[in-house]
């Protein structure tokens, strides 16, 4: 039996293919899936990656192998999934490796009405079943059925979100050949909208650019497009598209923690006094915000099976991470770019002003963006950082990571990341040079 620690992760299953993902391995995880599931019918897609149409098929045929029914929707952003998964109240399955390399794909799970499935929640099970076997099964095989839910989404969506009575936009789409080419020409059809795409041609290789907005060499060409066009906003969404980022008028990145306070605004108008969730990396002023428009803050975990369940338990309205994962209760608290940027476009149409303004009106602090290192001990090394900071007196607290809060209220956040073997730093100040000085502060006592 191959080694799972790596391919197993904190709430996905990743690796590249064929040497730590292959069609077998594929099927037994099926396998094992249907039979933790309890379900009598699971919804499976797929994304635009070579390996990807391969690796559905053996997953069905893992599924009905145990005598459960295979809802195939075929092509589709791990969003449409979750809609396929809340819509029917069945447990879900979609291949994809999101924002990786062509090298990747991977397995993200759900339970019946999208609920995560993370370590705690089914994949340490899944890895146990994969190196002891299962039980033997003998009973009749399972059937699939394919449907195509795209139209049942997109009218889902607009049912959340209506773009009715919005002034005219022009908006640059860069889907990054990934699955935006399939879902936003039929989502965002829509008359008050001048749409100039930028590579929807479905392409696992990804011939124009990685599908991965956080990066932002990955932004170059919708940026430049932005200012040619003389559009309104730029979106651009990862391979699976369950993020977006936004571009203002200027070409200009919009931050998501800016994303967030305009979401929250929207969703507390018509929830007054709900809960939002935020993780440790976004900005105070998200919850400042949360707070001065009566809503209740609520800080969490990096990572979508956290922030879920943080919105279980706190019944919040909304959440939203520094990642471009956006989180909606009406969405079966599933993350869905498609959702978000319906906001912002709505949010734009409502007002003459340009983007850059509404996004300068959530600005308060200065960060440093991600920064990702390669530290060998972890352990030894955050307790030398808490020991360094804290004896100049700043506070302390472990929720993810570490996270330190100096007196002047700068703070770090220093925590593994949940998908690759990185050390991920995040700062945010009250000024650039105060940003400046921490971030070199803290790079230097890493490099001790």
């Amino acid at each position: 039996m191959r080694d799972l620690t790596s391919l197993i992760k904190a709430y996905d299953i990743r690796g590249t293919v064929p040497d730590q993902l292959d069609a077998q391995l594929t099927y037994q995880i099926g396998a094992a899936f249907a039979h933790l599931s309890g379900a009598n019918l699971i919804a499976v897609g797929h994304d635009m990656r070579v390996s990807s149409p391969e690796l559905a098929d053996a997953l069905a045929a893992g599924i009905n192998s145990r005598g459960i029914d295979v809802l195939a929707i075929g092509l589709a952003s791990t969003d449409l999934l979750y809609f396929a998964s809340g819509s029917r109240d069945v447990p879900g399955a979609m291949i994809t490796a999101s924002h990786n390399p062509p090298a990747y794909n991977g397995i993200k799970l759900c339970r019946a009405g999208a609920r995560p499935v993370g370590q705690d929640t089914g994949l340490a099970d899944i890895r146990t079943l994969l190196a002891t076997g299962l039980p033997t099964y003998d009973g009749p095989a399972g059937t699939s059925q394919s449907e195509d839910l795209l139209p049942s989404y997109a009218k889902y969506l607009h049912g959340l979100v209506s773009l009715a009575g919005s002034r005219r936009l022009k908006i640059v789409i860069d889907a990054g050949n990934g699955m935006a080419g399939h879902t936003a020409p039929v989502v965002l059809d829509d008359a008050a909208l001048d749409i100039v795409p930028l590579y929807f041609d479905l392409d696992g290789t990804f011939p124009n650019h990685e599908a991965n907005p956080l990066n932002p060499a990955n932004l170059v060409d919708l940026r430049a497009a932005v200012r040619l066009h003389h559009a309104d906003v730029g979106l651009a969404f990862d391979g699976d598209a369950d993020r977006c980022f936004f571009v203002d008028e200027n070409g200009e990145t919009v931050s998501p923690n800016n994303v967030i306070s305009l979401i929250a605004a929207r969703e507390l108008a018509g929830h007054p006094g709900s809960a939002i969730v935020y993780n440790v990396v976004a900005s105070k002023a998200v919850a400042e915000q949360i707070a001065e428009r009566g809503g209740t803050p609520v800080r969490s975990r990096v990572g979508h099976s956290f922030i879920k369940q943080a919105m279980a338990d706190h019944g919040a309205i909304f959440g939203g991470e520094h990642s471009g994962h956006y989180y909606f209760r009406q969405f079966w608290r599933a993350d869905t770019g498609m959702l978000a940027a319906l906001h912002v476009l709505a949010a734009l149409g409502e007002t003459d002003q340009p983007l850059s303004a509404l996004a300068a009106q959530s600005s308060r602090y200065v960060d440093s963006g991600e920064i990702n290192c390669t530290i060998a001990d972890l352990p030894a090394v955050l307790d030398r950082v808490e020991t360094h900071y804290t004896a100049h007196g700043a506070t302390v607290d472990r929720l993810d990571g570490l996270t330190i809060t100096l007196p002047d209220g700068a703070w770090f956040n220093l925590r593994p990341s949940n998908t690759e073997p990185l050390l991920r730093l995040n700062i945010e100040a009250t000024d650039h040079d105060s940003m400046t000085r921490l971030r070199q502060d803290v790079v230097t006592l890493l490099d001790q």
